[in-house]
C-alpha cells in the first residue's frame, strides 16, 4: 500500500490566486464551515436540586457552628 500526498496540488486547485492565496469570498478548499463542527447536543442547565440542597445545608450547619462557638466564647 503506498500512500501518496493526500494536499491538493495548488496548481489544479480552483479558487487559488498565484502563490496559493484565497480571493476575497472564497472559502479555502478543504475548509469546512462551523455549522459541520460536532454533533448537536444540549448543553446542562445548571445544578441538580438535591446536590444543591445538599451542599446548601452543610453551607448552613458549618455558619451555624461557628456562630454558637463565636456566642460562647
Amino acid at each position: 500500500m503506498s500512500t501518496g500526498n493526500p494536499d491538493p496540488d495548488p496548481r489544479n486547485t480552483p479558487g487559488l490566486e498565484p502563490g496559493g492565496g484565497v480571493p476575497p469570498g472564497e472559502t479555502p478548499p478543504a475548509e469546512g464551515s462551523t455549522s459541520e463542527a460536532g454533533p448537536r447536543h444540549e448543553p446542562p442547565h445548571g445544578w441538580a436540586k438535591w446536590p444543591l440542597i445538599a451542599i446548601l445545608t452543610v453551607v448552613v450547619l458549618v455558619a451555624a457552628f461557628f456562630l454558637v462557638y463565636a456566642l460562647l466564647l
